[in-house]
């Protein structure tokens, strides 16, 4: 089936051809026709798969057509996520399918002044994308009317619930009509998302895309076994392999983040962070500079990243590993998007050997293991332009490396507890 076969509006399809899409994917089209028949939706897709498109096409549709029948200066749709980047990225897709339609969004979080969102919410908007602290601010202070939602989304439901927001999601569903139509989104599937799930929607519509396998197909994933201390030699090294590709670090903690950007730089490589103690604006420009490929390398933690759609984005790799399989597929999800293909690589130090098992139970499968050379892995650590670091930032590592291994044995003992 093509796009121009479903029974939407012709600009809406102009949009999309202008974006150069002809046929949907997967969960765009198991999707779309159930939204556009007003069922409620649990669906699980992995990052990468087209998700946001899937809902965005068919809401647009369907305020359009209210907008035709009815004027309106309330807001229809509210759309839930976890940060600040993936509301401001939904909402860019909501500008780019519903261009001439009339159909207004804004993204809305904190961080911010809130006095331009409170002029911009005047003027009149038909879709929310927010973050749950600013609507709560907002709806308490009389900006937000919820008493006309027809439509709830909520994205990366996953990350919601790892970021504690289950109150806020239950608080809101207090503000809501109780005849909607409720959209569920999550990359993963556990007990309590299940749970959640279904205290929200009404005789949902199930869709899971790839259960057996969250990485998406086009994505190429391996770990190789690297020591902590050597770690930034290996990305010295594919950084030099790979300058005109893009590539995205994670790591544990905004100081990781620093410490391994400092070592880029002592080698001469250009690097940015974008993590927790960065301001909006700091994060949003560094951002737009990887996204225009002006910024080669961004190193990020996981809150910070979560939502980060940029195109054409070569290398995911792991410096340090997550500590969920959950993460592990966030992670990876952000390369291999759409139709491109994509390589997702993770350093695994000795101490990092339970997690990477923990990982590969999460994924059912085994992450193919990259064999380094003993002759290899000896050049790479001589040749590079940092083997002298000074003692005082070996020290560091040490301890930032200790800091890591004693909470994950106070998080192992409460949860033995438990």
């Amino acid at each position: 089936m093509r796009f121009d076969e479903y029974k939407i509006s012709d600009t809406i399809k102009n949009n999309i051809k202008e974006l150069g899409f002809k046929k949907p994917t997967d969960i765009q089209y198991r999707v779309i026709p159930h939204i556009l028949n007003r069922h409620d939706i649990l669906a699980i897709a992995p990052t990468g798969t087209g998700k946001t498109a899937a809902f965005v096409i068919p809401i647009i549709d369907k305020i359009l057509r209210s907008k035709k029948s009815k004027r309106s200066s309330f807001i229809q749709c509210i759309i839930m996520v976890p940060t600040r980047e993936l509301s401001l990225q939904i909402h860019s897709v909501f500008n780019t399918m519903g261009r001439n339609t009339g159909v207004k969004s804004m993204a809305l979080f904190g961080g911010v002044d809130q006095d331009p969102q409170i002029d911009r919410l005047m003027s009149g908007v038909d879709v929310l994308i927010t973050t749950p602290g600013r609507m709560f601010d907002l709806t308490s202070q009389g900006f937000i009317k919820l008493r006309n939602i027809e439509i709830l989304v909520l994205d990366e439901a996953d990350h919601m619930l790892d970021l504690g927001f289950i109150k806020d999601i239950r608080d809101l569903i207090t503000y809501l009509p109780h005849k909607r139509q409720t959209l569920f989104f999550s990359a993963t599937i556990n007990k309590e998302i299940k749970k959640l799930a279904y205290s929200l929607v009404n005789k949902p519509i199930h869709i899971q895309i790839s259960p057996k396998n969250p990485v998406a197909k086009n994505i190429e994933h391996g770990v190789a076994f690297i020591e902590m201390d050597d770690k930034r030699f290996f990305l010295e090294r594919l950084v030099n392999e790979n300058k005109d590709t893009k590539i995205l670090v994670f790591v544990r903690t905004k100081v990781r983040a620093e410490r391994v950007q400092k070592a880029m730089e002592r080698v001469d490589i250009h690097a940015a962070t974008i993590h927790g103690g960065k301001t909006q604006k700091e994060r949003l420009d560094t951002l737009e500079e990887f996204r225009s490929g002006e910024l080669k390398l961004l190193i990020a933690t996981d809150v910070s990243a979560r939502g980060i759609d940029i195109p054409n984005v070569d290398f995911v790799i792991n410096y340090d590993l997550p500590d969920k399989s959950e993460t592990y597929v966030h992670r990876v999800g952000r390369t291999g998007r759409g139709t491109q293909k994509g390589q997702a690589l993770s350093f695994c130090s000795t101490d990092e050997k339970p997690v990477l098992e923990m990982i590969e139970d999460g994924l059912d499968k085994p992450i193919a293991v990259i064999k380094i050379a003993k002759r290899e892995y000896i050049e790479i650590q001589q040749n590079s332009n940092d083997h002298k670091e000074d003692i005082s930032s070996m020290i560091k590592e040490i301890e930032d490396l200790e800091y890591w291994n004693s909470n994950k044995k106070k998080k192992n003992r409460k949860n033995r507890k438990k």
